[in-house]
């Protein structure tokens, strides 16, 4: 099996699974007072310290949640319940994933101005235009980091730097779930308010997500209860999960460098072999090189993907959370109409190889020998 489908998901570390089994194994309930309960809470803190110390954040300031998706519409839609009942807009792009973006057309619904920063005709999305899109009466900014289509890094340092001096009251929230231990991502120097990060994209489980909270910055509680989370998230916590998550963060944290130039050095060979194949790129050298976007002109991407399947081959055709529906992100950034339909997502770990990109390219030609094409 070769996987290139890690944008996607991850396969668990061993790490991970092994954490997963001890949060098993000690099964009291974190918020009993015996001591298989506080053997279940060190747990816990453990891992809550892991992901902290990844972010250089506090240790009060990360919140367990189910998922990055919950994270982002719990920062959202509480900012919106808070601030946005006296501030009605929100920027954010139009490039984000579906967690931002449906989010946004709902509150566009119940109301609420919802600007989206377009990228420019180099495909690009500038700081520039985020930063002029906020005014006094924004509640939020939501820009995620790294996008999950193209690998297209955001502009999110410099532009939530400049609008949380010129409007310091305005929540800036960023989607970090393909850019968290990939490449740097300091809370202190993203300048943001909210972080949403994901367990099972870093080799953790599913299941599982986190949210940085700045302290100060008030977002409402998501569920009501037992009080759990400090009263943020009510509900008995998934020990073994978030144990799981605490282990990739703390064996991933300090080779952010080396894993990088691993894996840029994939993307480069992938590019030079698409090159010398006819194969277009979409994507670029300014992207993660995590992920790259290609496409096969006149073939379907999901006819390519199937036989790519057949021989143990796994891409994907854009994003998971799109099922196969035509992706509108690949369009806002300017790739041609004629590549739209083609596109195939390669996104990489640290266990991919040269030579399986070789195997890639092997069966992309055969493709082109054997199916017929859509001209």
């Amino acid at each position: 099996m070769i996987y290139f489908d890690n944008a996607a998901t991850t396969k668990p570390c061993s790490e991970a699974v092994e954490a997963v089994m001890k949060g098993l194994e000690l099964f009291g309930n974190p918020s009993s007072l015996h001591g298989m309960g506080v053997e279940a809470e060190c747990l816990i803190n453990r891992a809550r310290s892991s992901i902290a110390g990844s972010l250089g954040a506090a240790d009060e300031e990360i919140y367990f949640t189910s998922c990055a998706t919950e994270s982002s519409n719990t920062a959202i839609f509480g900012i919106a319940r808070t601030i946005g009942k006296r501030k009605k807009r929100i920027v954010t792009t139009s490039v984000e994933h579906p967690s931002v973006q449906v989010c946004c057309d709902e509150l566009e619904k119940q109301g609420f101005e919802i600007v989206r920063v377009t990228p420019g005709e180099d495909g690009k999305i500038s700081a520039e235009d985020i930063i002029a899109a906020v005014n006094d009466n924004t509640c939020l900014v939501s820009c995620m980091l790294v996008n999950n289509e193209t690998g297209r890094i955001l502009p999110v340092e410099k532009a939530f730097r400049a609008i949380k001096r010129r409007f310091p009251q305005t929540v800036t929230h960023c989607d970090c779930v393909q850019g968290y231990l990939k490449i740097p991502v300091k809370v202190k120097k993203l300048y943001a308010d909210i972080i949403s990060l994901s367990g099972h994209k870093i080799h953790a489980p599913k299941g599982i997500g986190a949210m940085y909270i700045k302290k100060g910055v008030r977002v409402p509680a998501f569920m009501y209860g037992g009080g759990q989370e400090k009263g943020f998230r009510s509900g008995t916590e998934c020990v073994p999960l978030i144990c799981g998550f605490g282990a990739a963060a703390e064996k991933y944290a300090d080779t952010i460098g080396e894993r990088f130039e691993k894996a840029a050095a994939l993307r480069n060979y992938l590019f030079e072999k698409c090159g010398e194949n006819g194969i277009h790129v979409n994507s670029d050298t300014e992207c993660s090189p995590y992920i790259s976007s290609i496409a096969v002109d006149g073939y379907k991407s999901e006819v390519l993907l199937h036989f790519l399947e057949q021989r143990g081959i796994y891409v994907s055709s854009g994003s998971a959370c799109s099922k196969g529906k035509k992706s509108s992100v690949i369009r806002e950034f300017g790739i041609a109409e004629k590549y739209q339909d083609s596109t195939l997502r390669v996104s990489f770990s640290e266990e991919n190889t040269a030579q399986e990109i070789d195997s890639l390219i092997e069966a992309l030609k055969s493709a082109r020998q054997k199916l017929c094409g859509t001209r």
